[in-house]
């Protein structure tokens, strides 16, 4: 359980009985206990419970309904769509929802959807399990809900996958359509490099491990999903309940497409956009090489590693990663409005 991997957080869960025999599970819940017991100055958030202005369900090409909630005006001048990452849903973009909503240069029209199996969306056959439609999945949300006006992609982890994806398949949309890529916690391929091995096998022992080890499933949701043993309880109970909402079989599904994932060619056609990459230097599951590594095939590109930040970096700083959206965004919007961004090539 010590190897680091892509989807180590539901991984490291069907190892819970082995692990509860070799470290205590009674010294486990003590910990925890500990934890619980400071003060906790994210205990009152939200999580979960922001409304939108809108909501919609979009069909994908095959189908399935994906849960869609916008936020800000129907007619601002940018539409900013969030795609999530693996076992999450809209909900994991709670700090971006809440800190970029009174952005006024430009003001903002934000999407937020549950990918296919994910949250509140449709569950998907087995196999059409891949990065592929999910690219194809997040062209369908924006000839939808963002048919006309210039869109910012926000992609985390798989999410960024589902970005590139879309680059690759419809390059026609990066520069007339889509004028700025955010890649936060991602990679362009060679994530095999960093796997647990193949769950799909596991599923059934996954989801015994989970019933029976509860504590120790918070405390591997905290160790995969942040840098910092100091984050916020709450945050860690809220994450937890995401990754609980979400299929063992699902992950098992989805891990042969993201071990398979390499798009590494379609990063040349975001040369004339603005590009933000994002990683915490403590990310055990999309680590801070393959950051780098984007950013050095697109040397243009702002690369913001954060200091002590995990896999979920967006929430365990969220300030700073607002901070740097908004500039960025309003990079974005500008050089489109004056014609200085140059296209893809």
């Amino acid at each position: 359980m010590r190897r680091r991997g892509v989807i180590g957080i539901a991984a490291g869960v069907a190892g819970l009985v082995a692990a509860g025999a070799a470290v205590g599970v009674a010294t486990e819940r003590y910990a925890i206990g500990r934890v619980r017991s400071r003060p906790d100055p994210e205990a009152d958030q939200p999580y979960g419970q922001l409304r939108p202005d809108r909501t919609s369900v979009v069909r994908t090409d095959d189908g399935i309904p994906l849960e869609v909630e916008e936020v800000g005006p129907a007619d601002a001048p940018l539409t900013v769509v969030f795609v999530h990452g693996l076992a999450l849903a809209l909900g994991s973009w709670h700090y971006q929802w809440l800190g970029l909503a009174d952005m006024t240069r430009p003001r903002l029209r934000m999407v937020f959807y549950d990918q296919r199996s994910h949250g509140r969306s449709g569950r998907a056959p087995a196999d059409t399990v891949t990065i592929d439609q999910l690219g194809d999945d997040l062209y369908r949300v924006l000839a939808e809900v963002a048919p006309t006006g210039p869109v910012v992609l926000v992609g985390h982890s798989m999410g960024g996958m589902a970005v590139m994806s879309l680059v690759d398949r419809h390059p026609e949309l990066f520069g007339p359509r889509v004028i700025g890529v955010a890649l936060i916690s991602t990679s362009t391929g060679r994530l095999s490099d960093v796997s647990f091995g193949t769950m799909r096998s596991r599923p059934g022992l996954i989801e015994r491990g989970r019933k029976v080890g509860a504590d120790l499933a918070w405390l591997l949701t905290r160790h995969y999903s942040f840098g910092s043993s100091e984050v916020s309880p709450a945050l860690v109970d809220y994450v937890e309940r995401l990754i609980a909402g979400t299929p063992v079989d699902v992950v098992a599904e989805f891990f042969p497409a993201l071990t398979a994932h390499e798009k590494l060619g379609s990063l040349s056609r975001l040369a004339g956009l603005e590009v933000l990459i994002m990683v915490g230097d403590k990310d055990l599951l999309t680590p801070e090489e393959h950051s780098r590594r984007m950013a050095q095939l697109l040397p243009h590109a702002e690369l913001l590693v954060l200091d002590g930040a995990g896999h979920l970096a967006m929430m365990e700083r969220p300030a700073l990663v607002n901070l740097r959206l908004r500039a960025f965004l309003h990079r974005a919007y500008r050089a489109a409005a004056t014609g200085s961004h140059r296209g893809v090539r």
